[in-house]
């Protein structure tokens, strides 16, 4: 409010707030203004508010109410080493006196206000070398840790580095068993699928050759069963009643046991050896003047242990007979022979004394070319009838 009232020239008013100022300021303890409570550059301090009663008493040119105020000022600034406040007070002192004509005074004042400004000047020198010398120790203690840094840096980069490399070896280790590791997870997977490929194989293999047994018994069983029909037709034929019931029973007896085997992928070996001795018999009973027979069984052989697909050699004995042995001008021979190898194989023959292959081949060749000729006359003889009717 002083201020305003200062810069408002409304000095009467400015004085009364400072002097009342300055009582308050008497009355705190002097521990607590020492510290310097300051606003915006101005101390609250006795010799400042003297210094600025002065001043407006000055501005009404009241020199002899501001005298005592700046000598208190100075007193003040003084015994607080205020040397700002104290120059200031000295030189305004100084003009009063000045104002008044009184020149001695004012010379006296103006030189103890020099005598301040050196002292200012001098102070502010020192203050300003021991800012310089603070200047340099913050600058050397600056560079010392610049230094410090620049070696704690260095020292974090050998560290991150053997870090890193510490890392990368961790990393390569890792990556070389991953790979190991993979090389053997796939040689596993390799080997496995090898070994389930093998046995999808073997299995397959095995259904082909069951299935084509299968296929073997469906053509095979018709085929008998019409030449057996055959035999039987021509029993009655030759009005040979006994035999054709010797004939019909022995086959019923077959026909059976094939049945009862149809579904079956492997019979015991005892049981293929009777329907063989059955089916021979029969063979034997159709063309009893073309050949004979024997089926020797070597004695140690266990036949109830060895299993076999149902119906397997009568193909082979089949051949032997139709195309071997029916064509012969004399008496053949056919011999069935198991003998055992070794614990877990056999060893089958099938011997016949017949006419041979490219006899029997050249022969069939010839029956087939007249049968030929008698179906294209056949054909000729109705196509003539079509076209008489």
């Amino acid at each position: 409010m002083a201020d305003f009232y200062n810069q408002k020239n409304q000095y009467g008013q400015e004085i009364q707030l400072r002097k009342k100022s300055l009582e308050d300021l008497k009355k705190i303890p002097k521990s607590e203004v020492a510290g310097g409570l300051s606003i915006e550059n101005d101390s609250i301090s006795a010799q400042r508010i003297n210094y600025k009663i002065a001043n407006a008493y000055i501005a009404q040119d009241k020199y002899d109410e501001a005298i005592p105020y700046l000598e208190e000022s100075i007193k003040d600034a003084d015994v607080d080493d205020d040397l700002l406040v104290r120059k200031d007070a000295t030189r305004k002192l100084s003009e009063v006196y000045k104002y008044k004509g009184d020149y001695t005074k004012a010379l006296e004042t103006y030189q103890e206000y020099v005598a301040v400004v050196d002292t200012l000047y001098v102070r502010k020198e020192q203050e300003i070398a021991r800012a310089a010398q603070f200047n340099r120790e913050l600058a050397s203690k600056q560079s010392r840790i610049s230094g410090l840094e620049k070696e704690r840096e260095l020292t974090q980069s050998k560290y991150s580095l053997a870090l890193t490399e510490q890392q990368l070896v961790a990393e390569s280790i890792k990556r070389q068993n991953w790979i190991i590791y993979s090389l053997i997870f796939g040689m596993m997977l390799m080997g496995l699928a090898a070994y389930f490929f093998y046995r999808s194989n073997k299995q397959q293999k095995l259904a082909n050759n069951l299935l084509a047994l299968k296929s073997l018994r469906s053509q095979m069983n018709p085929h008998f069963i019409f030449n057996a029909l055959n035999s039987v037709n021509n029993f009655i034929a030759k009005s040979d009643e006994r035999s054709a019931n010797r004939y019909l029973s022995d086959f019923s007896t077959l026909m059976r046991a094939v049945l009862e085997n149809s579904d079956e992928d492997f019979i015991p070996l005892s049981k293929e050896l009777e329907l063989l001795e059955l089916y021979t018999k029969l063979e034997h009973s159709r063309f009893s003047d073309k050949f004979d027979y024997e089926i020797i069984v070597d004695e140690g052989i266990d036949i109830d242990a060895f299993q076999i697909p149902p119906m397997l050699l009568q193909p082979y004995i089949e051949n032997a007979i139709w195309h071997g042995l029916r064509y012969r001008e004399d008496k053949g021979f056919l011999k069935i022979e198991l003998r055992q190898k070794d614990k877990r194989a056999l060893e089958i023959s099938i011997i016949d004394n017949g006419i041979g292959r490219k006899k029997s081949a050249a022969l069939k060749t010839q029956n087939q070319k007249t049968k030929i000729q008698r179906n294209g006359q056949y054909q000729k003889k109705n196509r003539d009838i079509e076209r008489y009717v």
